[in-house]
C-alpha cells in the first residue's frame, strides 16, 4: 500500500535537488558584495541553527508527521531563497539561513523515515539499501544537471538562476502532498497533550535508545566526521578555483563529475557492501577520505581528488543509513536520526570557521593542508578505538 511513496520519492528528490544555486550561493553572496568574515558567519549561523532545532525538528516529524515535516521543509528553503535573491542586509539574511537551516532539519530526519517505514510497513524493509541506493543516483543526477545548468546561467543571469530554482521549490512543496504518511499505531488514539510536554518526552525516549545501543552513536559520529570533511572541502574549494581564474560554469562542471561518481557508487552501494561487509566500509572509507584530502592539499590534481570524494559520498551515505535505521525504533526514527544532523552541524561549527580563518590569515593552501592533517588525526584515533564497536556492528540485523 505505502510502495507508492518510493515513486513518489523519486520525484521529489529529484525536484528537491534541481537547485541551480547549490554550489554558487558563496560566489553570488561575495559578488553582492558580502565579505568572506560575513559569508563564514552566515554559514556557522546556519550550522548553529541547525546544532540547536535538528532534536525537537525530528520529534515533529515522529509526532505529527513526516510527510507534514518534509512539507514545511520545502517552504522554508522556498522563503530562503527569496530572502537570499532579494535582500542586501547582513541580519536579514542570517534570518533567512536560520529559515534554510530549519527547513534542512525538516527535511534531514522524515525522509529517511518516511521511507523506510512505508517499506517496513509493507514487509520490504529488507530492500531499503537497494531503494536507499536508487534514491542517492536520484539524487546526484539532479545534482549533475543544477551543477552544470546552474554555473552556465550563473556566466549570464544570476537572477535567471534564482528565479527557476524558486519555481522548482515550489514544485517540491506540491509533490510533497502526494506522500502517504506511514501509519505506524493505527489502533492508538491520539491524546492531545501540550506540545513541549510531547517533545520532551520523545527526545528523552529517542536518548535513552542510543544510550542502551551505543553503535548507534558510534556510527553517526563515524560518518559524520567524515562528512564534514568533504563538505568543508567543498565550500571553500569554490572561492579557491574562483580566485584561480575558473567560472561558475568551469567549477560546476567539476562539482558534476563528483555527483556523477557518487551516483554510480550509491546505485551499486548494496553489491559493494555485500562484497566488502560493513567492517570493510567503516575501515576503508576513513582511509580513502585521508587519501583524497592529502591528494587536494600537497597535488595539482585538486579537481581529481575532489571528485574521487563522491566515492565516499555514495556508499557511505547508503551505509550507514541502512545499519543506523536496522538498529532504532520507528517511534523514534525521526528523533534519533536527526541526532545524526545535529552532530554534522555541531562538527561543521566547529571545522568551518576554523579553516576559514586560517585560509584568510595565511593562505587557503595551508588551510587545505591543516584540514588533512587534523582529519588524519581523527580518523587514526577512530580506527584504533572504534574497533571493537565496528565489529559488534558487522552483524545487520534483517
Amino acid at each position: 500500500m505505502y510502495r507508492r511513496n518510493i515513486t513518489i520519492e523519486y520525484l521529489f528528490i529529484m525536484v528537491c535537488n534541481l537547485d541551480l544555486t547549490r554550489g554558487l550561493w558563496m560566489i553570488y553572496l561575495a559578488f553582492r558584495g558580502f565579505t568572506l568574515m560575513q559569508l563564514g558567519i552566515f554559514e556557522s549561523i546556519f550550522h548553529l541553527t541547525s546544532f540547536l532545532m535538528e532534536v525537537p525538528t525530528g520529534a515533529i516529524a515522529d509526532i505529527w508527521g513526516r510527510k507534514l515535516s518534509r512539507l514545511l521543509g520545502r517552504v522554508c528553503f522556498l522563503i530562503s531563497l527569496l530572502i537570499m535573491f532579494y535582500s542586501s542586509s547582513f541580519f536579514i539574511q542570517l534570518v533567512g539561513f536560520m529559515i534554510c537551516a530549519i527547513g534542512y532539519n525538516l527535511e534531514s530526519g522524515a525522509g529517511d523515515a518516511l521511507i523506510f517505514d512505508s517499506l517496513k510497513l509493507d514487509g520490504k524493509d529488507i530492500i531499503y539499501m537497494k531503494i536507499a541506493g536508487k534514491r542517492e543516483l536520484t539524487y546526484q543526477s539532479a545534482a549533475i544537471i543544477a551543477y552544470l545548468v546552474g554555473g552556465y546561467l550563473a556566466t549570464r543571469s544570476y537572477p535567471a538562476v534564482f528565479s527557476i530554482s524558486m519555481g522548482l521549490a515550489f514544485l517540491s512543496v506540491v509533490t510533497a502532498f502526494f506522500f502517504m504518511e506511514p501509519i505506524l499505531e493505527p489502533d492508538q488514539p491520539h491524546v492531545p497533550r501540550p506540545i513541549f510536554a510531547t517533545l520532551k518526552e520523545q527526545t528523552v525516549k529517542s536518548v535513552q535508545v542510543v544510550k542502551d545501543n551505543p553503535r548507534i552513536g558510534f556510527l553517526i559520529l563515524f560518518s559524520e566526521l567524515i562528512f564534514t570533511g568533504i563538505t568543508t572541502e567543498f565550500f571553500y574549494l569554490q572561492n579557491y578555483w574562483k580566485g584561480m581564474g575558473y567560472t561558475e560554469f568551469m567549477i560546476g562542471i567539476i562539482f558534476a563529475v563528483s555527483a556523477l561518481v557518487s551516483g554510480i557508487t550509491g546505485y551499486k552501494a548494496a553489491k559493494i557492501e555485500k562484497r566488502i561487509g560493513v567492517s570493510g566500509v567503516l575501515v576503508m572509507m576513513p582511509i580513502f577520505l585521508i587519501f583524497c584530502l592529502w591528494g587536494i592539499a600537497l597535488t595539482p590534481l585538486h579537481m581529481v581528488f575532489y571528485a574521487l570524494t563522491g566515492i565516499i559520498d555514495g556508499i557511505l551515505i547508503i551505509a550507514i543509513s541502512d545499519y543506523i535505521n536496522r538498529l532504532i525504533p520507528s517511534e523514534q526514527r525521526a528523533t534519533i536520526l536527526s541526532f545524526q544532523s545535529m552532530a554534522f552541524s555541531f562538527l561543521m561549527i566547529i571545522f568551518f570557521p576554523i579553516i576559514g580563518f586560517i585560509g584568510d590569515t595565511f593562505s587557503l593552501e595551508t588551510s587545505f593542508f591543516i584540514l588533512a592533517a587534523f582529519m588524519t588525526v581523527l580518523c587514526a584515533i577512530y580506527l584504533i578505538f572504534g574497533r571493537s564497536l565496528y565489529g559488534k556492528s558487522s552483524q545487520k540485523d534483517h
